[in-house]
């Protein structure tokens, strides 16, 4: 009797705390709790029993949105990316296009692409993720479709530009809202799963355009535009499914219960982060991310592998095929370097999760992909080249994930996060304009340029960006160890230092 009346006192506790904060979001205001403060729903429990239900809770969240959250990234990087299959099989032929035109098709997507995602974020949080990633879908799906309906190189472009507005906002709002649910130390092997689905795309996608491309000729229509139409109706119906199968964010997701919501929210606040609950938007948010060095550091090491990851995987099928094989069989080939990248990528964000050593691991992988792209870049031999499209792939898909793994573990408040991100992502994602219009049809079949660009991308920006970001962040972390950073919350209240997110001489940084 004592304990049920002790839990409608927790419960009215709670209610209370969600009273407080409607109550100060009305008039502007955020509302900062500490933990002490929250709603404890396992509170007299020993540390086992405390452990039991973290465990308990965490398989609950792992099932209801990864599983899906990764087949939606699958069909997103499939449906961008099938151009590639789509060019062997005769589109560009077939629409009378230049070379110069086609991979002008492959840049108008990520021009839109780019542009619209910083703003993506703030939509998702604004809508609510069960509203805002369906309505996408559906709409990048309509585009997709109509790209199978196209005559000439200005409906593709039309099409492809269009598909870059509606796809904009799955990737950076997913990797938000995952951070929104998991501890830092949890992220990175659930962002890697997810990312993971892009190289399983990859692999998938060559194998399902080898099959679709054998429909040429039903309807009147070539095969490419078959691959067009059906991923582009699929991808409609999942959006619509994703009304049901996409939840909204801890503070108001149905599948949790009360006492679960306030356990992740408890978690996020014992890891030093915000709730994603509890901010209103404000144009501060998005000026502390602009003004954050770490944005702009992050931002170039994402372009160094995203730039090298447009390319390779638009590509791949191309260069294959300058290996001397027909375009099924170039398709066919494109499917075991895709699966090797996803069972790497899911090793190291367990790997990176478990050291948080995100910066160690992008640097060690990054290798990988340099003696991958040397390879190609000097060597003419098929087998040199195959083996150099393995080495490229395990030494970028990894890095994708971990490096927005390790942003989104470095910035803290919900709203900056997410502008970070967006900005991160949209960054990285304006380089698969140079991708596009690197692997050059005159310079085949060795591709010196493409080669030489993707290299130089791993280097400087993938390579160097990562040493950089790590060495800076170390040095931050000492300062922080020392005291030094005390001063910056001298005379401010325990609200106002929340406020200050990861300027907190507090927040340790992962390294």
């Amino acid at each position: 009797m004592a304990s049920a009346l002790e839990k409608g006192n927790d419960t009215r506790s709670l209610d209370r705390f969600d009273d407080e904060k409607f109550e100060a979001s009305a008039q502007g205001e955020e509302y900062h709790q500490t933990l002490e403060d929250m709603y404890d729903p396992d509170a007299g429990l020993s540390e086992e029993a405390r452990a039991a239900n973290d465990r308990k809770l965490l398989w609950k969240l792992d099932v209801k949105l990864i599983p899906w959250l990764s087949f939606l990234y699958l069909i997103s990087f499939l449906d961008r990316t099938n151009i590639g299959n789509a060019k062997i099989d005769g589109l560009q032929e077939d629409l009378g296009m230049s070379n110069g035109q086609y991979n002008a098709t492959l840049t108008i997507f990520f021009i839109s692409y780019s542009v619209f995602e910083p703003l993506t974020n703030v939509l998702l949080k604004r809508l609510r993720p069960s509203i805002f990633l369906p309505i996408i879908m559906v709409l990048w799906g309509i585009c997709m479709t109509t790209m199978g309906l196209v005559h000439d190189f200005s409906g593709l472009m039309a099409a492809r530009w269009w598909l870059g507005v509606a796809e904009a906002g799955l990737f950076p709002g997913v990797n938000y809202y995952l951070s929104c649910w998991y501890r830092r130390s949890e992220f990175g092997i659930r962002a890697a799963i997810f990312f993971s689905a892009a190289a399983l795309a990859g692999s998938f996608g060559g194998l399902l355009a080898a099959a679709i491309a054998q429909m040429g000729g039903v309807g009147g229509k070539p095969g490419w535009a078959w691959i067009f139409i059906l991923e582009g109706l699929a991808t409609i119906v999942v959006g619509i499914v994703s009304y049901w199968m996409v939840h909204d964010f801890p503070n108001e997701a149905k599948f949790l219960s009360p006492d679960d919501r306030a356990r992740v929210l408890r978690r996020l606040r014992a890891d030093q982060q915000a709730s994603a609950g509890h901010e209103v938007f404000k144009m501060d948010y998005f000026w502390q991310s602009v003004k954050d060095w770490k944005t702009w550091l992050f931002a170039i090491i994402y372009m160094g592998a995203d730039g090298s990851l447009y390319a390779f995987s638009l590509f791949l099928p191309t260069i294959i095929s300058q290996l001397g094989y027909t375009s099924t069989t170039a398709n066919l080939l494109s499917v075991p370097p895709y699966a090797a990248a996803a069972i790497m990528t899911v090793v190291i964000g367990w790997i990176a999760d478990r050291t948080q050593q995100r910066g160690l691991c992008n640097i060690l992988v990054s290798t990988l992909g340099i003696a991958g792209f040397a390879m190609l870049l000097g060597s003419g031999t098929p087998g040199v080249q195959y083996a150099g499209t393995f080495l490229g792939a395990l030494g970028i898909y990894p890095c994708i994930a971990n490096t927005i793994s390790w942003a989104s573990n470095n910035v803290e408040g919900v709203y900056k996060r997410g502008v970070s991100l967006g900005f991160i992502i949209g960054w990285g994602n304006l380089n698969g304009v140079v991708s596009s219009n690197i692997y050059r049809a005159r310079d085949k079949p060795r591709f010196y340029l493409g080669h030489g660009v993707v290299l130089a991308y791993l280097v400087l920006f993938l390579f160097g960006g990562s040493v950089a970001t790590k060495l800076m962040l170390m040095q931050e972390n000492k300062k922080r160890a020392k005291g030094e950073r005390d001063h910056w919350v001298e005379g401010m209240s325990p609200a106002e230092v929340e406020k200050l997110g990861d300027e907190r001489p507090d927040f340790i940084y992962t390294v």
